[in-house]
């Protein structure tokens, strides 16, 4: 196994550090003029008989053509003239792009290609479309020997010609006027939809957090019908489950819901509660099929011969009936969470516990204000871990966290101040585009743009991460020094956004133990490899979770379950395995992610199950 630094997800990739290209040293470019005839030469291309290599000569040497779903049905990063060239020959051609000058941030102008200004070029966004889609992306260009080229170009579907999305000009009426004898009105339909009334979803959704109600509304405006199916007794229960004090450690800007952002005066942190309390008011607005109190029976088995699902749903009402409903979706969302099944560490004398409490952090409801003085030890220094730890000391236990390796630390206000300081802020572009503009960089070159912001980062956060060393606890700048992005994004886990409890562990308030093994759990405390002994009333693993893979094979039937990729993780092109793409399994998919993943990716997966509904060319 690598270096804690650099560990990935089984059989992912820890993708290179990439290189930008150098500066433009050009004084009077016309950034309009310089865009309009390379976009030109492409639709030429396109359009008039140009081979795949007329288009890939217009790129640098190591350019980057990023695509989401425009040419192919799928999402890949290529990097080089050659692969260029060989993707355009494999995917379908746009029949016509366009350079976007419909706002400043869109239109053609000399700039930053690196966000920091050391690298400066002509950046632009495009449109383009085809007998079949309609797409969105953004151009970066990098002067070479006093002529321009292609440094990357990214391209994302955003729309099926003929199937618009029911928002705005295609707004539903709300109304059936005339008088139609068993006209019913808004309140009919609306419970009718709701009960399934005479109606198989054509997808089935596992789970009503981010993902599930994200995936669900852009089915809704695609006109898919879909529903939502939680074991929970009410919408958002997963987050008020969760420990007393925890609250999201990204910032307001990033976490806007589809068709719904928060409104002006929502709090730049969102409690776990009111989020929660949004969740409900989110299914309500977007009008979402929800059951809570709903599980998938084990006897549901995919239909080869016929490409649909046999689903049998156990729900359990509220008055205490219980209901079995069968149905035959075409499609199903696994949308449980980007991780899998808890992750309980196999420790010798695990069950012979006799304190107060032994439990993962997916389980931990809060310290015990009325256990004041008692002890406790949480394994784990990712970001529940801290919260517990701190959430410990505030009740006023003698609290010691268990590292086992070293964490990325970043400080919530590097993260807002540095890290997404100008996309996403008070007075960041429309959403849309800063979350167009940040997919948009091929993995290494986001990740060698990390490496500045880590950089930046841990300068700001310098006395933290000094004093945290000096206490013993372990930091690391995460993979290739890329950061906590990275760390996320490769391995799912490893960091913590820095929300208070770094400083008690600088202070000695909360007391560290690094790097030794746990050998045993002792009935009152805890055996390390080193041969010393921690005591306590209460521990919590917060020991992470499985692929999230290893849910899907819990739920479904082996031959099902075993089809599956495992999840998460980048793929050697630098895009992220399974999630969000063909799952391996026929008719399954996964979304999953943190908000401001969810909002972008679910998209991608709406349009690409209505497109295979609606029957458009795969590719």
């Amino acid at each position: 196994m690598p270096p804690p630094i650099v560990q990935v997800e089984n059989g992912s990739v820890n993708v290179p550090v990439g290189t930008f290209p150098p500066t433009c040293t050009s004084t009077d470019v016309n950034a309009d003029q310089v865009a309009s005839q390379l976009v030109d030469q492409i639709n030429t291309a396109f359009t008039q008989g140009g081979g795949p290599e007329d288009i890939a000569a217009l790129f640098l040497e190591e350019g980057f053509w990023r695509d989401h779903l425009c040419l192919t049905w799928d999402f890949q990063t290529v990097k080089g003239r050659d692969n260029i060239a060989q993707l355009l020959r494999a995917g379908r051609s746009p029949s016509k792009i366009e350079v976007d000058r419909s706002s400043p941030l869109r239109a053609p102008h000399v700039g930053p290609i690196d966000a920091f200004g050391d690298v400066s070029g002509i950046e632009f966004f495009v449109t383009l479309s085809s007998a079949i889609l309609e797409g969105r992306g953004v151009v970066r260009l990098a002067e070479t020997d006093g002529e321009w080229k292609i440094f990357t170009f990214f391209t994302s579907l955003v729309g099926l010609v003929g199937h618009p999305e029911a928002v705005t000009h295609n707004r539903p009426a709300g109304v059936q006027h005339g008088a139609n004898q068993g006209r019913k009105n808004w309140q009919d339909r609306r419970t009718a939809e709701i009960k399934g009334e005479g109606n198989t979803p054509a997808v089935l959704i596992i789970g009503a957090g981010q993902a599930g109600l994200t995936i669900a509304a852009r089915l809704k405006m695609l006109n898919v019908d879909s529903l939502i199916i939680d074991e929970e007794k009410r919408i958002g229960d997963n987050w008020r489950r969760r420990y007393h004090q925890l609250v999201l450690h990204d910032p307001v800007w990033f976490d806007h819901l589809p068709y719904i952002p928060f409104p002006p005066n929502w709090p730049i942190f969102t409690p776990k509660d009111k989020l929660a309390e949004f969740f409900e008011c989110y299914v309500k607005l977007l009008e979402l099929n929800v059951w809570t109190g709903t599980t998938l029976h084990h006897r549901t088995r995919w239909v080869e011969e016929e490409e649909r699902w046999d689903v049998q749903l156990e729900r359990h009402n509220e008055d205490g009936t219980v209901e079995t409903r069968t149905l035959q979706p075409r499609f199903i969302v696994q949308a449980t969470g980007h991780s899998g099944k808890k992750n309980m560490p196999d420790i010798p004398g695990l069950d012979a516990f006799q304190g107060d409490r032994i439990c993962h952090s997916s389980e931990f409801p809060g310290a015990n204000p009325e256990s004041r003085g008692k002890r406790a030890i949480v394994v784990g220094a990712c970001n529940s871990g801290h919260d517990i730890a701190q959430d410990y000391y505030e009740k006023g236990y003698d609290v010691t966290m268990v590292q086992r390796s070293s964490t990325c630390v970043v400080s919530s206000k590097s993260i807002t101040d540095i890290g997404l300081k100008g996309l996403y802020d008070e007075n960041a572009p429309p959403t849309e585009d800063a979350d167009l503009y940040l997919w948009s960089l091929p993995s290494e070159i986001f990740k060698a743009q990390q490496v500045k912001v880590t950089a930046l980062q841990n300068q700001n956060d310098r006395a933290t991460l000094d004093g945290l060393e000096r206490a013993g606890f372990k930091v690391d700048r995460g993979p290739d020094e890329a950061g906590l992005l990275i760390k996320y994004l490769q391995r799912g886990g490893g960091y913590y956004i820095d929300v208070g409890a770094s400083q008690l562990i600088v202070d000695g308030k909360v007391k560290v133990k690094h790097g030794q093994q746990i050998t045993e759990i002792l009935p009152r405390g805890m055996r390390f490899s080193d041969g010393t002994q921690l005591e306590a009333d209460e521990i919590v693993l917060a020991t992470g979770y499985q692929n999230m893979a290893t849910t899907a094979r819990s739920i479904f039937r082996p031959e099902d379950g075993e089809r599956v990729n495992d999840v998460w993780g980048f793929d050697p092109s630098g895009e992220m395995r399974t999630m969000w793409r063909r799952s391996g399994h026929p008719g399954l998919w996964f979304m999953g992610g943190n908000l401001a993943l969810c909002r972008y990716y679910s998209r991608l997966l709406a349009l690409q199950i209505k497109a295979r509904l609606v029957g458009a060319s795969v590719c």
